[in-house]
């Protein structure tokens, strides 16, 4: 009698949670959600993520979503909870309209604490990006006698002695991997310009170090995905003493943070000292550590307007020094791999023409002054202004970053979850992860016929602007750069494009300006499917030749 009691009880309850269960995980996502309206990519988009995150594991996550998009069009389902958005008017949306960031940017915390890239709420986001932001300004950059100062260290004394020595005939066969060698010297420039350069990194002279330290970052970037993608799995697997990432990585971040930890506390130290009046001031002197300065000012300012009151109180005022290396780290890892990938495409489709590299040095020999190495082997600095002036050395650097897109993988935010938002034809609820892509967003034929090509003439068509139609009657297949976001979009868009642009400009004409390339190995420059890809092989070989005038 009791056992038929017990059975009459828990039968019902148990058919009860399937019902609910089968609800809330097959029937509510795949048929009643707003979201069901919506192509999906995969049959089992609407009940389980698995399809899009064995792309991500697999790393062809791009590919597979401009494979989706084709077909499907520019809102696309890719989970339960996930979509993927292909169109300029879907990413105005989500990225000028201050959508938060998706937790999986989490990963990108330092030390323990955040960075400007990977804090998640747009205001905490808004304060930390306030006290760096103007030593980013196009303005600053322009204008900066540091910065100028610390480029010419890094070209007069390791970048050019290393490419002419190469062109020695002691250096048959005259091979340089410049995919190494522009990393580096990003590096070596990025950091100088956050933390001085006496105490910013020397890659470009030190080939073993160099090696050592670039083997690291390609281990730390290559084993995110259980950690970003599945962070509650990998930490509870962690707690029973299953590790999803290889304790390997960790060593290898460890050794990273402790790199540049110490060379941030070092820079404070720097400051500390020179506020005293202990050290001589280097405000404006190569080896002024720019963006560490602006920093401490920021953080000093915010103590003194808001105390504990501040949404930053916890991590940036009461963990100050790990805040600085948290922001330092990020604005040299992220500044020397996606520099160090455009500059190593561009370098290859320069190599591949004689003709275009004659036509780009006839352009830089109208900088004054130009850029020709002079009796001591050293090149002067003609100014950013003149470098912006330049259009063909423009144009081949805007289609090397659309062509190759260094940080092209998705970028996740979250709908607002205080009401729906309107993504094309489709209402979309608050709490979904939406995402779009510079490979995408890059491989729109409208504004990029032939996509896959590399062209640098289309920037140096007439381009319409201002609703103005163009020849063609339709002014969106001509405005490319309406449809280009290597650097994204929006308030939180690249904080370092300004001196991405104008160090990758730099470099490029002081190469240029001297010498001719040529391919000397370009096995395995396929590039990487990945949020920033990178050459397969790691490795494009190129042979310098210098260019004689007279």
């Amino acid at each position: 009698m009791a056992t038929s009691n017990i059975s009459d009880f828990y039968t019902p309850a148990v058919f009860t949670l399937v019902a609910i269960l089968v609800y809330r995980y097959i029937l509510y996502p795949a048929i009643f959600s707003p979201l069901s309206k919506i192509p999906k990519a995969h049959w089992s988009c609407s009940i389980s993520p698995a399809w899009i995150l064995w792309a991500r594991f697999k790393s062809r996550e791009n590919r597979t979503l401009h494979a989706a998009h084709q077909q499907h069009g520019p809102i696309v389902r890719v989970g339960p909870n996930e979509l993927s958005v292909n169109s300029i008017e879907a990413v105005k949306t989500i990225y000028q309209g201050g959508f938060e960031k998706h937790e999986w940017y989490s990963l990108f915390n330092n030390y323990g604490v955040p960075c400007t890239f990977s804090a998640l709420q747009q205001k905490h986001h808004a304060i930390r990006k306030r006290w760096v932001s103007h030593v980013y300004s196009k303005s600053h950059i322009a204008t900066s006698p540091a910065l100028a100062a610390q480029a010419l260290i890094v070209l007069n004394r390791r970048l050019l002695p290393l490419v002419r020595a190469s062109t020695r005939a002691s250096q048959q066969p005259h091979g340089l991997d410049v995919h190494s060698l522009w990393s580096a010297a990003a590096l070596d420039l990025v950091s100088a310009y956050c933390l001085g350069a006496s105490r910013g990194a020397d890659l470009v002279r030190r080939p073993a170090h160099r090696e050592h330290w670039l083997a690291l970052y390609a281990t730390r970037k290559g084993h995110g995905f259980f950690a970003q993608e599945l962070p509650r799995l990998s930490r509870a697997l962690r707690l029973v003493g299953v590790r999803l990432t290889p304790s390997w990585v960790d060593a290898a971040n460890r050794e990273l943070e402790a790199w540049c930890k110490e060379r941030s506390d070092a820079a404070i130290r720097f400051l500390e000292r020179e506020q005293r009046g202990e050290e001589k001031s280097a405000l404006d002197t190569a080896d002024d550590p720019v963006v560490v300065r602006a920093l401490l000012a920021g953080i000093e300012k915010e103590l003194a307007t808001n105390g504990e009151a501040s949404l930053v109180y916890p991590t940036a005022i009461r963990q100050r020094e790990l805040s600085v290396a948290s922001e330092v780290f990020d604005h040299v890892l992220a500044g020397h791999e996606t520099t160090g990938v455009a500059l190593t495409y561009l370098s290859y489709h320069l190599s591949r023409s004689l003709d275009l590299q004659r036509e780009l040095r006839r352009e830089l020999l109208t900088l004054k002054p130009d850029m020709r190495l002079d009796r001591d082997g050293k090149v002067r600095h003609p100014g950013s202004k003149q470098l912006d002036s330049l259009p063909v050395l423009h144009a081949v650097i805007m289609e090397s970053v659309r062509r190759y897109a260094p940080a092209g993988g998705p970028e996740p935010r979250v709908t607002p979850r205080s009401s729906t938002t309107r993504l094309g034809p489709y209402e979309v609820p608050g709490g979904v992860r939406v995402s779009a892509s510079a490979y995408n967003i890059h491989r729109d034929e409208t504004a990029f016929p032939d996509p896959e090509k590399w062209d640098h003439t289309r920037w140096l068509q007439p381009q319409c602007s201002g609703g103005a139609e163009s020849p063609d009657g339709d002014d969106a297949k001509s405005d490319v750069n309406r449809h280009f976001w290597g650097f994204s979009s929006g308030g939180r868009m690249c904080l370092g494009s300004n001196f991405a642009m104008h160090e990758m400009k730099l470099i490029v004409a002081a190469i240029y300006s001297n010498y001719t390339s040529h391919i000397v190995d370009d096995e395995g420059i396929e590039p990487t499917d990945a949020y920033t890809g990178h050459p397969k092989s790691n490795s494009l070989y190129l042979r310098f030749e210098r260019v004689l005038d007279g």
